[in-house]
């Protein structure tokens, strides 16, 4: 017999004590959503950075709710001709196409009903329904039926409830408070989604991309060369993050607070963290130049090759002329050739359309298995629990 019980509680803003370790988390990312990030990575190079960590994020939150598709497995699925995928990979997709959605139409569209009902048809579009799948039989409108979270001693508002919580969760999410409660409205906005949970099924995958789109709404901005990859502080051990969301289900301003810090360290952790690939010279160092020589270990590419991609990496930009060297004797016809052959396996691509310099490619190309074993080797994947 269930346990679970529903106890209402005012949304609220809860600001934490000016000496408390919160206020000094707030303080340490309002400076890193204002910090200009003068990173030395080409934009080429660092567009196919996020592209990686957005599969990431989607891996991630598709497995808290225990997709097993591991990283390996759905990479894979991006150097494959195949077009029939398995659930657990379909899942993923989805998750990736809502992120790139949130990206496309943050900066013109207000998060309201109709933003998070797209976002929630993207993520079940074309799943099969529970248990055989995440899939959802009214995708984009609130449900109508009472539910119980599975493991929660919380059970969400009655049905006839959640169009009125929900317009009150947005109507805090858009009110016009001072930048400085940023981040405490985003914590706590993620936590009455939940504790809401206004569709059948998709409810975790879509409170994240809610949570991605209001730190993109703050200005933690994926399009001036930052990386955000908020999944991973709830993904590393999902046992916390239920643990941390239950404290706050009664609303007791000690189990907000938690909550809120819990979130606040998590997302300063990895912002720090990623941020260290706009620096060039650690990416070239530690990630570029290493997954070259475990590719070409593994052969993956072969000798040739290797040397090409490394004067890629050395010098960001090529052309052919910095490729001479490697060509001696040979024809600039030659030349041309491998630079075409690398085009052709996405390993270089055009630094811009027509134009005739190149920059290293790695996101849809063999290389990329070697550049992802690279970042885990250096601690920039999530490593979430197998439960």
């Amino acid at each position: 017999m269930s346990t679970a019980t529903f106890k209402h509680f005012d949304l609220k803003l809860i600001e934490p004590d000016f000496g408390s370790s919160l206020t000094d988390l707030i303080i340490e990312l309002d400076y890193l959503r204002k910090k200009q990030l003068g990173g030395s990575t080409h934009p080429k190079v660092f567009f196919q950075l996020k592209n990686i960590f957005h599969k990431l994020e989607s891996i991630g939150s598709a497995s808290i709710e225990g997709n097993n598709t591991t990283i390996a497995e759905y990479m894979e699925t991006n150097l494959s001709d195949k077009k029939q995928f398995s659930e657990g990979i379909k899942e993923i997709q989805n998750i990736e196409k809502s992120m790139a959605f949130v990206e496309e139409s943050i900066a013109s569209h207000p998060i309201n009903r109709a933003f998070i009902s797209e976002m929630h048809k993207m993520i079940v579009d074309d799943l099969m329904l529970p248990p055989q799948g995440e899939g959802d039989s009214t995708p984009g409108q609130y449900r109508q039926v009472n539910l119980e979270i599975s493991k929660s001693t919380h059970k969400p508002p009655e049905w006839l409830q959640v169009k009125e919580y929900m317009e009150e969760l947005l109507n805090f999410v858009n009110r016009e408070d001072s930048p400085k409660y940023d981040l405490l409205k985003t914590a706590i906005a993620h936590h009455r989604f939940v504790w809401i949970h206004p569709f059948r099924n998709g409810n975790g995958r879509t409170v994240r991309l809610f949570t991605y789109a209001m730190l993109v709404k703050a200005g933690f901005n994926v399009n001036v060369g930052r990386i955000i990859n908020p999944t991973a502080v709830f993904c590393s051990n999902r046992n916390d993050y239920y643990s941390y969301l239950s404290a706050a289900d009664n609303g007791t301003r000690a189990g907000m607070l938690s909550w809120i810090e819990y979130v606040l360290k998590g997302l300063k952790e990895e912002i720090e963290k990623i941020d260290k690939l706009s620096d060039y010279e650690y990416l070239r160092k530690e990630i570029l130049m290493p997954s070259i020589n475990l590719s070409l270990e593994r052969k993956y590419i072969t000798d040739l090759e290797a040397k090409i991609l490394k004067r890629a990496v050395e010098l960001q930009v090529i052309s052919a002329a910095d490729l001479k060297s490697i060509f001696p004797g040979k024809a600039d016809s030659e030349v041309s050739r491998q630079i075409r052959k690398l085009i052709e396996q996405r390993m270089l691509t055009q630094e811009k359309d027509g134009g005739r310099k190149y920059v290293l490619r790695f996101d849809n190309s063999y290389l990329l298995r070697s550049i992802i074993q690279l970042l885990g080797d250096k601690g920039f994947l999530p490593v979430w629990d197998e439960e």
